[in-house]
């Protein structure tokens, strides 16, 4: 009973410190772009390059735990985390930080593709729903305090103290792991899908890269479709060889159970807008609007509370309402929050209705999908099911920052080269170097360069690009809502899931 309180014990840390990890870098985007002069593009990629590694590496994770061994992968997962996380901590400059977020991103990919099936092994039947309530709860808690951590820990110290501060608790979780957690395998595993694994991974940095370089490049330009084009072909490629492989990283019964692809589509979609929203908030708040990172932590209890206040409610939902209402309520409901966020308003109370209504339709959304998908999974495939549903949250997140981005970016820029064909002509050229500035929106940098007189209209154009970026969110989870018509409104009869599980404990297999 120790051993197992104690197994518990660490995979709540190491789930708390991933969860940890997702928010509060988000606050500190600002201070790493001033202290590394990073472009729009490049900030970007600091949440892509850990998103994409995540997204590439869950799958393999599971194969590798149940092949050489669960808590000898998990605990070199933990190692790879720890050693990302000074990496990022250390890097000189933009180049160093986004390479040391996908080794991250790696280590992550292993942890979580491994606690729950560790707490399956180490807990009987009868314990196993307590235990992983407890680990659901301490995982919701530390993307909770994401925010308000990063807003103590940059008041007080540099931006690369998000980033220490997960090395304490990796090095806390390597030695609990070794000690208390037990070994345990799958000797009926399947083999790793290398080359499956190789050109997912390609597309999807392709398919980025293109998208991030359409910021700054012309859509027909060669640094824009020659990464779309490589991307879209490795992609195609994928495709094929899960149909063809023996070991597939995504067998091709998968595919044929709908609820599983209809969600996953539907998570991927949610998630483009969540990861763009974030992004743009938090340039608001502190490049534009000049709030501390402190204060805008907090900001962030709109939305976090409601997320986990409606995620604990998902059993009580699931009861009273079918699974495709449930998300379709959810995907309304943020869609309506992020429309109020890409207002930009300056009175807060209203800009508080929208984190609210975000959150709480993402707390809906997220449980319920993840059950949705899992209810009709053919037997002895939830691992590979649950990887794929991973996957493509961690895979919107990444383009779907990309693509908001771009939108943004271009928007913007747009807006300050008309604006700066209006200024003196002595300030033009000066003008015309700040683009990316403005897109970016470092407001101050623009105006200790070109003066306060430019401020307003610096202001105005990164106004535009977030309007637009934003509400490009508010359309994706329109679409998301339309696309739950494409779920079926219970399991097909005769189909259950192989792997049963609770609404809660489905919802933390993607948390």
């Amino acid at each position: 009973m120790r051993q197992r309180r104690l197994t518990l014990l660490v995979m709540c840390l190491a789930t708390f410190m991933i969860q940890l990890d997702v928010t509060v870098v988000n606050v500190a985007l600002p201070r790493i772009q001033a202290g590394l002069d990073m472009s729009p593009g490049g900030l970007e990629w600091v949440i892509s390059a850990y998103a994409l590694s995540l997204a590439a590496f869950i799958p393999a994770g599971g194969v590798l735990g149940d092949h050489y061994g669960r808590k000898r992968v998990f605990l070199a997962g933990l190692v790879i985390f720890a050693a990302g996380s000074a990496g990022c901590a250390l890097s000189p400059g933009a180049g160093a930080l986004i390479a040391s977020r996908a080794v991250q991103g790696a280590g992550g990919a292993a942890m979580l593709a491994l606690t729950l099936a560790i707490l399956t092994e180490t807990f009987p039947p009868d314990g196993r729903a307590a235990a992983i309530g407890t680990w659901a709860a301490v995982g919701g808690t530390g993307f909770g305090a994401g925010p308000v951590t990063g807003g103590v820990l940059l008041t007080f110290f540099g931006w690369a103290s998000v980033f220490w501060v997960n090395v304490p608790v990796a090095a806390a979780a390597i030695v609990g792991t070794a000690v208390v957690v037990p070994e345990s395998r799958d000797p009926r595993s399947r083999r790793l899908d290398r080359p499956g694994l190789v050109l997912s991974a390609a597309g999807l940095v392709a398919i980025t890269l293109g998208l991030t370089g359409s910021a700054g490049h012309p859509w027909r330009s060669w640094p824009v479709t020659g990464p779309l084009l490589l991307g879209a072909t490795a992609l195609a490629g994928f495709g094929w060889w899960q149909w063809h492989s023996p070991h597939a990283m995504i067998p091709p019964r998968l595919l044929r159970a709908r609820s599983l692809v209809s969600a996953s589509s539907i998570y991927l979609i949610s998630y483009t807008a969540f990861s763009g929203v974030l992004f743009y908030v938090t340039l608001l708040y502190q490049d534009v609007d000049g709030w501390s990172v402190l204060r805008t932590g907090l900001s962030w209890l709109f939305l976090n509370a409601p997320f986990l206040v409606l995620a604990q409610l998902a059993g009580r939902l699931d009861r009273r309402f079918s699974g495709r209402v449930v998300i379709c309520a959810g995907c309304l409901a943020a869609a309506a929050g992020v429309l109020v966020l890409s207002l930009a308003s300056p009175w807060f109370p209203l800009m508080a209705v929208g984190f609210v209504l975000a959150g709480a339709g993402f707390g809906a959304l997220v449980p319920a999908i993840t059950h949705v998908a899992m209810r009709d999974v053919p037997a002895g495939a939830a691992g590979a099911a649950s990887g794929l549903l991973n996957s493509s949250r961690q895979a919107g997140t990444s383009v779907g920052l990309a693509v908001l981005g771009s939108i943004g970016v271009s928007a913007a820029t747009a807006d300050w080269a008309a604006a700066a064909s209006r200024f003196r002509p002595a300030i033009r050229a000066a003008a015309s170097g700040q683009a990316q500035q403005v897109a970016g929106g470092r407001i101050a940098a623009v105006t200790r360069t070109l003066g306060p007189a430019y401020r307003a209209p610096a202001v105005a154009a990164f106004g535009h690009g977030y309007h637009l970026a934003v509400g490009a969110g508010a359309v994706c989870l329109l679409l998301a809502a339309l696309a739950t018509m494409l779920l079926p409104a219970r399991a097909r009869p005769g189909q259950p899931s192989q792997d049963p599980v609770s609404p809660r404990q489905a919802a933390q297999r993607v948390r």
